[in-house]
């Protein structure tokens, strides 16, 4: 059988150079240059605001309070009934408690977590976590997660607040997986809660980035309302609010220092 005409109008295969083109000498000579691609269209502008610094609201608090231990101590005469709470003992829910928390990440990379005060303000905690993000949507699936960073106590003169620990052991239901890190937004990680600024709860996926996962890669996300209870200096939990009631998945993540 007669072999291929090497003129033939075959395509070449995956980009291989056609063995038709003659060659060129002149290297000025480009005509035979693969076509430059498009630039990629630019990311939108982050709009997301800084979140409401308290400290000015301490600095009056702390004007106010010294005022008031200027004035003598009188007993009431009555007492106003208690409430009980049904956090355990020593456990409280502090005031503006109630933030927002991102889990995302692409199928097969780890998941990070982003804590914001409110949807369109800036991440007060980027964390990324010890577990891929299949294996945390099958944990998911399977009902309740439990989530447990741990890291070693500080000397007093090396405090800090328990939210900006730098490094996490961390255990999901119990099994040990490895390091959580803290680390700063990157500009992928604000692109990505500019994208989700205008979802307050809800889980889906977004398109991910062509460098790392190339055309299929996805990102996953899950968004949620949490409850931020501090049971002291050493220990917070964030419990997810459902808004199906007791229907939904439940995760907690506690921080725990030991």
């Amino acid at each position: 059988m007669a072999s291929p005409h090497v003129g033939s109008d075959q395509a070449p295969f995956m980009g291989e150079p056609n063995s038709t083109s003659t060659t060129k000498d002149d290297p000025s000579d480009d005509s035979t240059a693969p076509p430059t691609p498009p630039p990629l269209p630019p990311r939108p502008s982050v709009s997301l605001v800084e979140p409401h610094h308290k400290k000015k609201q301490n600095r009056v608090f702390r004007v106010f309070r010294s005022v008031f231990r200027s004035f003598p101590i009188i007993t009431p005469m009555c007492k106003l009934p208690i409430i009980h709470s049904t956090l355990p003992e020593g456990h409280r829910v502090v005031a503006g408690s109630r933030i927002t928390g991102t889990l995302f990440g692409y199928r097969k990379g780890r998941v990070s977590l982003s804590i914001q005060e409110a949807p369109k303000c800036l991440p007060t905690l980027v964390l990324e976590l010890a577990i891929q993000t299949f294996v945390l949507q099958k944990e998911m699936t399977a009902g309740m997660v439990r989530i447990a960073l741990e890291c070693e106590k500080r000397t007093e003169k090396d405090k800090m607040k328990l939210l900006d620990e730098p490094l996490w052991t961390m255990y999901c239901n119990g099994k040990k997986s490895g390091y959580g890190v803290k680390r700063d937004a990157t500009e992928e990680d604000l692109h990505i809660m500019e994208l989700l600024k205008a979802v307050s709860m809800g889980a889906g996926v977004l398109p991910g980035n062509l460098d790392d996962e190339g055309p299929d890669g996805e990102l996953a996300y899950m968004r949620a309302h949490f409850e931020r209870v501090v049971g002291s200096k050493d220990s917070e939990t964030l419990y997810m609010l459902s808004p199906d009631g007791n229907n939904g998945p439940e995760l907690s993540i506690f921080f725990v220092r030991i």
